[in-house]
């Protein structure tokens, strides 16, 4: 029974966590504002270890598009939604 209660205690922390993003830094490759895309090419994300990498992610509001521009560099937080990652917040 015990540890039936940790592991249930250990998913909710997973979900939570999950819920508040990854966060990372890196610079905007190329905005696509027709499709909703930004590609950013990211240091290391250790909470998924990840390496650095150029990758396409979706965003969570189109408005936000309008605030970025290739060569920027941004902090950012991105979450898993189905089988895409979606930026939700840039600074």
């Amino acid at each position: 029974m015990k540890s039936i209660a940790i592991l249930i205690a250990a998913a909710f922390s997973i979900a939570a966590f999950a819920q508040a993003g990854h966060k990372a830094t890196g610079t905007i490759s190329s905005v696509d504002r027709e499709r909703g895309r930004v590609t950013i090419k990211h240091g290391p994300v250790p909470s998924l270890n990840w390496p650095g990498m150029n990758m396409a992610f979706g965003v969570k509001d189109k408005a936000m598009l309008e605030r970025v521009k290739p060569g920027q560099k941004i902090e950012f937080t991105f979450v898993e939604q189905g089988r895409d990652y979606v930026v939700t917040e840039v600074k």
